[in-house]
């Protein structure tokens, strides 16, 4: 063992060998830390929302004019940047002003969330939309890049596309709750965090091994609930070996889920190959309490049609989810899921 090197009576510790002791010292630094930094940003958000309500309040009591308005903000900028430097902006201002406008309650401002938390979900208009975001970012502690990347992947409206009004309504006040297979379910999923190009010559191996190196990313686009359990799990039928692309078990519905990853045109038989896996993990791999096991086939393109007809009727098993890699425009995305919605609607009508 190498002997740590000595100058005068202090000790030179190497990078990364602490005692015991010093380790456990180390712990209660850094978590006292955490939490001073929590504190911190709770009273940051507190600050904000109270000078909002001050602009506002005082705007109340001036002249009725967007000009009064617009020398206040100026002003009250020149005079706090002299003061304390950087950050009050007149932009800065108007967002603390918007911010107890969009949130006039105090004591409804969740602690978990930061002001840059808030400053994105400012951007969202939609209340119903919002609400979500405020307790998907909660409850996961979901820090302020993955918060902007599920808004900029409209994640909300994946998740609403095949839900009813009340569906939409629980998104909005409870957030995701996992209760049946199809509430875990997107099409489509994007996997932009990939960094692949959109081509033709892409194999699935390529995507299941750069999903396989952006697990943690790929697990946030799945959403909540899901552990890792396996890739190329090997089941063998009759001395023929089959491989699973990606197994997961999600925790909360108490099931396993079948990944299996298909490049170009869906076919009928990559839906019989993904029933089969599911048909054997029911029967062989399922343990004490578990619901059945889910199957989904990503997919870059897909029939409905195809899917519609070779499905059973009442599946709630086998899920066809198309994935992008690439983040679509909000108008590209929108468009997709309006026309989705449009498909579902019908067949709703068509089943009354």
């Amino acid at each position: 063992m190498s002997k740590i090197p000595k100058t005068g009576t202090k000790t030179i510790v190497a990078a990364g060998l602490l005692s015991p002791l010093a380790g456990r010292i180390t712990a209660i630094i850094e978590s006292a830390r955490g939490r001073v930094q929590t504190v911190v940003n709770q009273e940051m958000v507190c600050a904000y929302w109270e000078i909002g309500r001050e602009i506002v309040e005082e705007e109340q009591r001036g002249e009725k004019r967007a000009e009064y308005g617009k020398a206040l903000i100026e002003n009250l900028s020149n005079e706090l940047t002299c003061r304390y430097g950087k950050g009050f902006t007149a932009s800065n201002l108007l967002t603390m002003r918007r911010f107890y406008q969009t949130y006039p309650i105090q004591h409804a401002l969740r602690a978990e969330l930061s002001w840059t938390h808030y400053r994105l979900l400012l951007k969202v208009d939609d209340v119903q939309k919002r609400s979500f975001y405020e307790i998907e970012c909660a409850n996961n502690n979901w820090s302020t890049r993955e918060l902007d990347r599920q808004m900029n992947s409209m994640l909300f409206e994946r998740l609403a596309l095949s839900r009813d009004k009340k569906g939409v309504m629980t998104l909005a006040t409870k957030g995701q709750v996992l209760q049946t297979p199809s509430d875990m379910v997107k099409d489509p999923y994007v996997l932009e965090f990939l960094g692949l190009p959109q081509s033709e010559r892409l194999y699935e191996k390529e995507l299941e091994s750069a999903l396989i190196d952006h697990l943690q990313q790929f697990i946030l686009e799945l959403g909540k609930g899901f552990s890792f359990v396996a890739r190329q799990k090997r089941i063998t039928l009759d001395g023929e070996h089959f491989f699973i692309d990606l197994v997961f078990y999600n925790y909360i519905l108490k099931c396993f889920v079948l990944i299996d990853l298909k490049i170009g045109k869906l076919a009928h038989q990559d839906l019989g190959q993904i029933q089969m896996y599911v048909n054997y993990y029911t029967r062989e791999m399922m343990n004490e309490g578990d619901n059945p096991p889910i199957g989904i086939l990503l997919c870059d393109t897909k029939s409905d049609a195809v899917v519609q007809y070779t499905l059973p009727e009442g599946n709630n098993q086998i899920f066809a989810s198309r994935y992008k890699l690439y983040l679509p425009t909000e108008e590209e995305l929108r468009a997709e899921l309006v026309r989705d919605r449009e498909l579902i609607e019908r067949e709703r009508r068509l089943q009354e």
